[in-house]
């Protein structure tokens, strides 16, 4: 399995992508493709959080793009800027939630992003276990890249 190189325009989040600011999701930048992926999934979490690694954002069924736009909608299904689905993050709420740690602490957050060999069958709004299991078999490669942010 070729890995992805997965960038971001950050390494440390300016407030405009997290609750301090519109929490809007960054850009993000993926290549080495592998001729055979038709799909991707991106799933963003805080390994530092309190509680295990807390969910930002889980989306799939996005087509394969070099450049994630930001600012995707907070929708169940987009079609612009990018086609894709987006599920429930652990704020309870669709699409990206933006980082927002406790005042006094610095966390690191995760984006992994996973080409798949085509769309998986789960419904929009669906939560990382149902994604991660509906994922078994079909990830072809995978690359995360980090960012952090403090409060």
């Amino acid at each position: 399995m070729n890995p992805l190189t997965v960038r971001l325009p950050i390494s440390h989040f300016p407030p405009n992508y997290t609750c301090d600011g519109a929490d809007i999701s960054p850009a993000i930048e993926v290549r080495g493709y592998d001729d055979n992926v038709r799909a991707i999934a991106i799933v963003v979490n805080d390994p530092d959080a309190s509680r295990g690694a807390f969910v930002h954002w889980v989306c799939w069924n996005m087509e394969v793009v070099t450049t994630v736009p930001e600012n995707i909608p907070k929708e169940p299904e987009t079609t612009f800027p990018v086609k894709a689905r987006q599920g429930t993050n652990d704020f309870g709420r669709i699409g990206y939630g933006g980082p927002c740690p406790p005042q006094g602490q610095t966390h690191r957050f995760n984006f992994k992003v996973y080409a798949l060999d085509g769309p998986l069958d789960i419904a929009p709004g669906s939560r990382l276990p149902e994604v991660a299991a509906a994922m078994r078999g079909h990830v072809l490669q995978f690359g995360e890249a980090q960012a952090t942010y403090g409060r």
